[in-house]
């Protein structure tokens, strides 16, 4: 089963779930989908009524661990943790591996030090072994390791939920894109219709340049051909060259 169908199946086992599920007994399972090492998509289950009836309920820092799940990173976490239950490990593990998609959203070149930071990652080691065993291998970013010059060079990075407002400034970028592309698109076609009016003139000189040399050849045939017919008329003139089988069928004189 590839990474797109098992988070597919993942998110309609847990909003399922949820959505036969009322108050604390939403916590529980609140906790399973951000512990869950294959789940990175949460709005689903954000959206559910239910879930969104914990807010200002004693439960509601449940809630809040599913909207840093949805849109945070480790750095919101450890500002906000007073407020929020502990983590388990594997919700810790889980919020550094949507950390590392967030920081790929706006940067495909990722430096070391800026994700040892981020990370709480002591050393180059350490986070290597972080993007190799539970980023790459998990599928959930593909890119290149440089040593040399400290850096993660992102290739692919999955996308994350859409943050509140984040819709609009998409709708943005994608119709400036499209602006873009039909920009681009015209100024293609113009030079298509450019390249083919220079191929049309380029072929109606090649046209009359042919014409010009048939004409100068049936020009020099038409010469040579009145020269020949010249040089036979001289020849047959009475008078004019003697044939030879004639000079020979004449008596001779004979000298006194």
């Amino acid at each position: 089963m590839d990474i797109e169908q098992k988070q597919a199946d993942l998110i309609d086992h847990f909003v399922k779930q949820a959505s036969a599920l009322q108050g604390s007994a939403l916590c529980p399972l609140i906790a399973e989908a951000t512990s869950n090492t294959s789940l990175f998509a949460f709005s689903e289950i954000l959206a559910i009524p239910s879930v969104l009836q914990l807010e200002g309920t004693s439960n509601s820092v449940y809630l809040d661990v599913l909207r840093l799940f949805a849109h945070g990173t480790w750095s919101d976490y450890k500002r906000n943790a007073g407020c929020l239950p502990q983590l388990v490990p594997e919700q810790v593990l889980k919020l550094k591996q949507l950390t590392v998609l967030t920081l790929a959203e706006t940067n495909k070149v990722l430096p070391y030090d800026q994700l040892m930071q981020e990370l709480d990652v002591t050393n180059v080691r350490e986070l290597e072994d972080f993007l190799i065993n539970e980023c790459m291998y998990a599928g959930i970013v593909r890119g290149k390791l440089d040593q040399l010059r400290r850096c993660f060079e992102v290739q692919f990075a999955a996308g994350r939920d859409l943050r509140p407002g984040q819709l609009g400034s998409m709708i943005h970028t994608l119709s400036n894109w499209l602006a873009t592309s039909d920009n681009l698109l015209m100024s293609i076609q113009e030079k298509i219709k450019w390249a083919d009016s220079m191929s049309e003139l380029d072929k109606k000189h090649r046209k009359e340049v042919e014409d010009r040399v048939e004409e100068v050849k049936k020009s020099l045939s038409l010469k040579a051909d009145i020269d020949f017919r010249g040089h036979e008329e001289i020849y047959s003139e009475p008078g004019g060259v003697m044939d030879y089988e004639e000079d020979r069928s004449r008596p001779k004189r004979r000298l006194r």
